[in-house]
């Protein structure tokens, strides 16, 4: 079960998937790239991709937390 820590509160949410999300991003630069969207949708795709790269970001970094505490743990050992 993955989690996430939402930007608008500590609160974590059930389901949020890291790779899903580097998916979304990829196609809504891909969108953008092609030409495809209007340029009002444009700013909001775009809005939409940085937040889900917080997201990301914030995941990554809470990973980051855990195996760094797993390192200190294993070598006080």
């Amino acid at each position: 079960m993955v989690r996430r820590k939402n930007s608008s509160n500590s609160e974590s949410i059930e389901g949020w998937n890291y790779e899903a999300k580097v998916i979304e991003i990829e196609g809504i630069i891909a969108r953008i790239e092609a030409g495809e969207l209007e340029l009002e949708e444009v700013f909001d795709q775009f809005g939409k991709a940085v937040e889900y790269l917080r997201q990301c970001e914030s995941f990554l970094q809470q990973r980051q937390q855990q195996v760094d505490l797993l390192i200190e743990t294993l070598s006080d050992d």
